[in-house]
């Protein structure tokens, strides 16, 4: 089997697995590495330390793992219907969760199936060297999946192709010498539907966005005391924020059937604010286990919906929730329980 049948094969596999798409990108990510070194000079990652601590490695997968000659770029679909986000969006006494987290989490499902993709490989070629990533690794995945073919960066950022933007992506880096393929022309045009959504202002111009605006970033990834200047755009969002997918007219166009493991759990897709303030610490384990959201821990939990409650309408029920974490042993939940109340006051 030449190269050219081992990656027509292995398009097949990956379909057979459930990937929606599968393509090959080489190792040189050419100007990408300069745009991230620009990005981070500017501050624009926020308290994510990670990103600066590896930043070139990111634009260079043969340092990541020498040896590497081509990467294998998989899509994974997680949403085919959107149209619930917007009533939940809609509801202030809801919680609203980033459609990408109401499922499994994705770390595990695409991790086994990419070793699925590599044992299958393996059977056919014998041993050779790999390693999956996804989302677990300083990679640039957008970049290489551009590269790959799979879609083309919007002007939020984020992976866009024509079934949309609804999907996770997975790489495997291999010794494989494989065909790469063609990135695609971009599709964004005169389009600034996401720009105009995102409730903070995060994306300061096409395709640049500031980390520290981005409520996902805000919401998942700070540690700390959210600024009290953002957190009235927060709305609802109690983890992550999907405004800019919602808006996009690509997402007319979904991508295949999502996996069934990305079926909500928990109750997590239109769930009361007021209940999930009520879980006990033990009860947030138990209720996100297998979930991304669990990664945030109990205090951030605590934290980003009280400031949803602090933007909800003002309710008896609302009051007395955000009373009875008023005197919380976290000094971060008391903070925001504080501003919360004196919202609902004010409202």
């Amino acid at each position: 089997m030449d190269s050219v049948e081992l990656a027509a094969a292995i398009r097949r596999w990956g379909q057979e697995l459930g990937f929606s798409a599968v393509g090959f990108a080489g190792v040189e990510l050419g100007p990408a590495e300069q745009r991230l070194a620009q990005w981070l000079a500017q501050g624009r990652h926020g308290e994510m330390d990670y990103m600066a601590r590896h930043g070139a490695t990111r634009a260079r997968p043969a340092d990541l793992l020498p040896g590497t000659a081509s990467v294998i770029c998989v899509r994974l679909p997680y949403l085919d219907d959107a149209g619930a986000a917007a009533e939940v969006l809609g509801d202030t006494a809801l919680g609203y969760v980033s459609r990408y987290a109401l499922g499994r989490d994705y770390h595990k499902v695409l991790r086994r199936k990419l070793q699925a993709l590599a044992t299958r490989i393996e059977a056919m070629v014998g041993p050779y060297r790999y390693r999956a990533y996804t989302d677990s690794a300083p990679v640039m995945e957008v970049e290489l999946a551009r590269l790959a073919g799979l879609g083309w960066r919007g002007k939020h950022t984020l992976l866009l192709s024509r079934r949309g933007s609804w999907f996770f992506l997975g790489e495997l880096f291999t010794d494989l010498d494989l065909p790469p393929d063609a990135a695609p022309a971009e599709h964004c045009g005169r389009c600034t539907r996401c720009i105009a959504a995102c409730p903070t202002g995060a994306i300061v111009a096409p395709y640049e966005l500031d980390a520290r605006l981005c409520i996902s970033y805000l919401t998942i990834e700070l540690a700390g005391s959210i600024p009290e200047s953002l957190r009235p755009l927060i709305g609802n969002r109690i983890y992550g924020c999907d405004d800019c997918q919602l808006v996009c007219p690509w997402n007319h166009h979904a991508d295949v059937p999502p996996a069934p493991e990305f079926a909500p759990r928990a109750g997590l897709a239109a769930s009361r604010l007021v209940e999930l303030f009520a879980w006990s610490a033990q009860e947030f384990d138990d209720r996100t286990a297998g979930s991304p959201i669990r990664r945030i821990g109990y205090e951030r939990w605590l934290r980003n919906i009280a400031v949803a409650l602090g933007n909800a309408a003002p309710a008896p029920d609302i009051r007395a929730a955000l009373a009875s974490r008023a005197g919380h042993d976290s000094a971060l939940v008391r903070e925001h329980v504080a501003w919360a109340l004196g919202r609902q006051a004010a409202a």
